[in-house]
């Protein structure tokens, strides 16, 4: 295998739906690196309400403004997604109240399957910081556009909407 680069990374993730707080990530990682990677994974725990071809089209629309930024679907282990792409770093979006334990337990997990992999920590943005893709879902059918908006990218929400209204 060749030498993996630190000048790139990967921020892996289900991203059912992407959110203003991944796209947040997103954004403040591709500032850090010469070239980010997104990979789009399938979490085996969740019910999706997108598919994979549908999540990496969304992430290719909300970060179309990121020209350092690659989005790539994987299947395995993350840490080893990162590995495959060349990167030796691996960016993880935490909010603080809700994730610390279970990304310490994987990052040690992480670091005993590949140790020449790095794992960056992000704290999502204080106003970001309760937002998740599965928050999104329960509030989805409720929510109408211009709630939906405080938590999505403008070109999720009208996919949410269609998703939950049945209009796709």
């Amino acid at each position: 295998m060749s030498e993996l680069s630190p000048r790139q990374a990967v921020y892996p993730g289900s991203f059912d739906p992407i959110t203003l707080g991944h796209l947040d990530v997103m954004e403040r990682s591709s500032r850090l690196f010469d070239r980010l990677i997104i990979g789009v994974g399938v979490n085996i725990e969740k019910e999706p309400m997108f598919d994979e071809v549908e999540r990496v089209d969304l992430i290719r629309t909300a970060t179309a403004h990121l020209k350092n930024v690659e989005i790539r679907e994987f299947h395995g282990l993350a840490v080893e997604f990162v590995k495959s792409c060349g990167a030796c770093v691996m960016i993880r979006g935490v909010r603080p109240i809700t994730d610390i334990p279970a990304e310490l337990t994987m990052m040690m997990a992480n670091r005993r399957l590949a140790p020449e992999v790095e794992t960056l920590f992000m704290l999502a943005d204080g106003e970001l910081a309760h937002v998740s893709s599965s928050l999104i879902k329960q509030i989805a059918p409720l929510a109408d556009e211009k709630a939906l908006a405080r938590f999505l990218p403008a070109n999720v929400v009208a996919a949410v909407r269609a998703k939950v209204t049945g209009e796709e």
